[in-house]
């Protein structure tokens, strides 16, 4: 009888030990892979609000379809200014312009045509996996865009892509995640990753900066 008592407890006692050691290692876990997958997820989201800065400097608006971003990024271009010389001090200070020296030769000035995806993305960077979201199997970020009125009465064009913490997070600890939400909703703001805004001229700025 005092034998089975014995591994009764032990048992116990190795039981009791892994719980509390799991509680711990828990959350560092969770963080670590929260981490992981935030940064895959925001450098996508600065990939599209590149992508959208160079739309709008296109079309004067933005996109609220990856289709149409994707396109664009694939198939279009950007002029770009291609630099010959510069002015030197002594020829500031004699008064030269960048004017007067193109007129004169003294430099040059061309503006080219170059590729949006080799001018915004990695080499061999698969434009089509923009829209989905990392380590998630077949989510999509969310994208909107439309025009906002300023307090001056300015109307301005703005974008906003996003993903909620529950869908770029799912398969993680439950709990972790809705204390996250819970975080970030008592502090108003939007429990997850979003990168410019319908409801404010934000000047395309990311949640996380």
């Amino acid at each position: 009888m005092k034998t089975v008592i014995q591994i009764v407890l032990t048992v116990a006692i190795i039981a009791l030990g892994y719980l509390c050691v799991e509680s711990i290692q828990k959350p560092i876990r969770f963080q670590e892979a929260h981490e992981m997958r935030k940064d895959a997820n925001v450098e996508k989201l600065m990939l599209t609000r590149d992508a959208q800065v160079a739309y709008k400097s296109v079309y004067n608006k933005y996109t609220g379809s990856f289709d149409t971003l994707i396109s664009f990024i694939k198939n279009d271009s950007l002029p770009l200014i291609r630099k010959e010389g510069s002015l030197t001090d002594s020829m500031l200070e004699a008064g030269m312009t960048e004017v007067k020296a193109l007129a004169l030769g003294i430099i040059k000035r061309d503006t080219i045509r170059v590729s949006v995806k080799d001018s915004l993305f990695p080499e061999g960077y698969s434009v089509d996996s923009l829209p989905f979201i990392p380590f998630v199997e077949g989510e999509k970020f969310e994208m909107g865009a439309g025009v906002v009125e300023t307090g001056s009465g300015v109307k301005v064009q703005v974008f906003e892509a996003k993903v909620h913490n529950n869908v770029y997070l799912d398969g993680l600890e439950a709990q972790e995640i809705i204390n996250l939400n819970d975080k970030t909703q008592k502090l108003e703001r939007y429990p997850g990753l979003k990168v410019g805004s319908l409801e404010e001229a934000n000047n395309n700025a990311g949640n996380w900066e």
